[in-house]
């Protein structure tokens, strides 16, 4: 059992740590692409698991077009340091998140942006025995901060 608990987080920490590799700044040696995120609680786990670039909010008061369309005008269709993504989309992998997972990931691809799914899709299939959001992540920050920074190691000299 352990050692299926090993593999999952080593998987949810490769991709997490690709993850946080690319959320951060330029500036500190990434791309600076955003992660969106349901609340504020999804946020704060993410900055538990050593994540400092944008994090955007999707349930802030506004209706999704004027978010979709802040998001497009502020990022682009694609991130301009690496071409890829220019944004990650995070929702929570209960029933609530999977649907604005896909309104949204239709929206923003109606704009022409590149979306990460593939990020939420895998801590689905690591994290889900845990628990089915990404404010549930903040509470296994210890035990996923080693796999993540095995793959991120630039990202310990930050916290």
């Amino acid at each position: 059992m352990s050692n299926n608990r090993d593999k999952r987080y080593n998987n949810a920490g490769r991709v997490l740590g690709e993850l946080r590799h690319r959320n951060r700044l330029p500036a500190n040696g990434g791309c600076g692409c955003p992660i969106i995120i349901e609340g504020r609680r999804d946020g704060i786990a993410l900055r538990k698991l050593g994540f400092t670039g944008p994090i955007e909010q999707v349930n802030r008061g506004w209706d999704q077009s004027r978010f979709v369309t802040h998001i497009y005008e502020k990022y682009g269709i694609l991130n301009n340091v690496d071409q890829g993504c220019s944004i990650c989309l995070l929702m929570d992998w209960d029933r609530t998140g999977g649907r604005l997972q896909k309104k949204l990931g239709e929206r923003f691809l109606a704009f022409g942006m590149l979306v990460d799914n593939a990020t939420r899709m895998e801590l689905v299939r690591s994290m889900k025995p845990e628990g089915r959001t990404v404010e549930g992540l903040g509470a296994h920050a210890d035990k996923l901060r080693p796999y993540i920074d095995m793959f991120d190691p630039e990202g310990i000299d930050e916290q």
